[in-house]
């Protein structure tokens, strides 16, 4: 696999939070990154990533991070509750969101603004662990959309696998042997430029999020050598609240059918 040298200023959070989680998740982990060099190498942009797992947000990390960027994330404002894991997230410039709450609005302006800033802004498009029962890619929330047609930034969609083997969703115990391969594949950006020219409205930012994470699923199907769903699930049409354990056996689809590419 091919890496990119960081060139932008880290900082001194995110040189002490790389220092300390790089070398466990080498240990930790194997890994197989795939076309992680699309990831623009400046300028702001959005890295959109299903959500697997509740280690997820340290994987992306550590794919972003090996392909020359710093990656900035919407985080759950109560993780910046604790004055020291909020002080270093916030020198570390990660942005605090109120989910289910109006002030996501200010989640909404920060992340624009960073998009502005050209910083690289991670983004769940899901809002949460998939509740698939498979683990496939569920329908997505429109977050990232709004922010890509405000800005006009790319949008890379990206697909993983193999996180659900290290921390099955909904589970607090992490499964470390025998070590696990971590897959990611970076994807083409998605085009949007279309929609970003019309007037914004509901039904262009439907479809801008449509077309995101029909890039992730297609990435998601390629990695585990399967076919998707025709249609993604969507737990607001179930009535299922984001919270709890949704899925019966979270362990019982994540066996990749065929060999991985680049191993």
């Amino acid at each position: 696999m091919r890496v990119r040298k960081l060139e932008q200023d880290r900082g001194w959070a995110i040189t002490v939070a790389a220092s300390i989680l790089k070398p466990t998740l080498l240990a930790a982990t194997s890994r197989t990154w795939i076309d992680g060099e699309k990831i623009p190498a400046t300028g702001g942009c959005i890295v959109a990533i299903n959500h697997i797992s509740h280690v997820d947000p340290l994987l992306s990390a550590h794919f972003v991070y090996d392909h020359g960027r710093v990656p900035r994330y919407l985080a759950k404002s109560g993780l910046f509750a604790n004055k020291a894991l909020g002080g270093l997230l916030t020198s570390a410039g990660q942005i605090p969101v109120e989910r289910l709450s109006r002030n996501a609005v200010g989640a909404y302006d920060a992340a624009v603004r960073a998009i502005g800033e050209g910083e690289c802004i991670v983004i769940y498009p899901e809002g949460t662990l998939t509740r698939d029962p498979d683990l496939w890619p569920m329908k997505g929330k429109t977050g990232a959309a709004r922010i890509a047609l405000a800005t006009g930034c790319p949008v890379i969609p990206v697909g993983q696998w193999g996180a659900q083997e290290v921390l099955p969703p909904y589970t607090k115990r992490p499964h470390l042997l025998p070590r696990k391969n971590i897959v990611m594949k970076a994807g083409d950006p998605v085009r949007l430029d279309d929609l970003a020219a019309l007037p914004t409205s509901p039904e262009s930012t439907a479809e801008a999020t449509d077309r995101i994470m029909a890039a992730i699923t297609a990435i998601v199907a390629d990695l585990r050598g399967s076919t998707a769903p025709a249609v993604r699930y969507d737990p607001r049409a179930t009535g299922v609240r984001e919270i709890g354990n949704p899925v019966e056996d979270p362990r019982r689809s994540s066996r990749i059918t065929r060999k991985r590419p680049g191993r």
